[in-house]
């Protein structure tokens, strides 16, 4: 029996990163219209749209304030409120992970391929491990020990830190693109850089709230804002490990599919009332 998503289903969802979820919607659309410029936002927008969340008003405007000190998002005033558009940096965050969000196959690599990258951080860069760590974890790296990274298929490694790392740091950074050879093997690899079970629970629990999901049409864009911050968390998790080193009854492709049912439902209905939303801003 197919079933309702309640907002409280996605335990992990935040406010930051459905603001985020919600201006890749407003300023890319979903993976049709990626480029296509949109107009900043009004505060009243946010605070209906994550309402129907679950998120008060008073946690919205922190949450907007918080993202602007934090060089996220730019205010721009209009009479007694404000609007907010996503900076360059943040632009490019919502555009790094486009891609494959929408891909029809996130979850597939040859095993043929692997990207291997020893990363030292600099001492006096110490406060950019953390967003290097989520860079490379978004990317599809995991760690095999302290600075030693491989990620599943070809990553352009120097686009994807040139802008974290000064050049004088990005140079000390190696990276190869092969495959593993004797004494190691993919699988111990696997296994020392993810917790292959970890992965497996988190697409059950992706697949517990979703596989049976019946949204409401009336509530398709803050449906339609779980699904993306709950898929986008799935794929930061499970890099798309070659299926030649997982078991048959691995739930990836079952995830896909799901998901791919519930945005192709969700997002035409979506994307009218996100420009009804829009359009009665202003």
């Amino acid at each position: 029996m197919s079933a309702p998503i309640e907002a409280e289903s996605s335990p992990s969802a935040v406010p930051q990163s459905l603001v985020l979820d919600f201006l890749g919607l407003c300023m890319l659309g979903r993976a049709q219209a990626v480029g296509k410029a949109g107009q900043p936002v009004a505060t009243q927008v946010f605070l209906a749209v994550l309402g129907a969340l679950g998120v008060s008003d008073s946690a919205a405007r922190t949450t907007l304030n918080r993202m602007v000190a934090r060089g996220l998002l730019i205010r721009h005033k209009q009479g007694r409120t404000s609007a907010f558009e996503p900076t360059g940096d943040t632009m490019a965050l919502l555009l790094r992970g486009r891609a494959r969000m929408f891909s029809p196959t996130p979850f597939d690599h040859s095993e043929d391929v692997w990207t291997i990258l020893n990363c030292p951080v600099p001492e006096n860069l110490r406060k950019v491990r953390y967003q290097l760590h989520g860079r490379l974890t978004w990317a599809g790296f995991g760690a095999v020990q302290a600075n030693l990274w491989i990620a599943p298929g070809r990553i352009d490694v120097e686009e994807l830190l040139d802008d974290v790392f000064p050049a004088e740091a990005l140079g000390l950074v190696q990276a190869f693109h092969g495959a593993p050879t004797g004494p190691s093997s993919p699988e111990q690899l696997l296994r020392a850089a993810w917790d292959l079970e970890a992965l497996r629970a988190a697409h059950l629990g992706f697949l517990d709230r979703w596989e049976a999901a019946d949204p409401a049409s009336a509530e398709a864009l803050p449906q339609l804002l779980l699904l993306l911050d709950d898929w986008g968390r799935l794929l930061r998790t499970d890099p798309g490990l070659p299926a030649a080193y997982l078991d048959e009854v691995w739930p990836a492709e079952r995830s896909a599919r799901t998901f791919q049912r519930l945005e192709a439902r969700l997002g035409p209905l979506a994307d009218e009332q996100l420009l009804q939303l829009m359009g009665a801003q202003g």
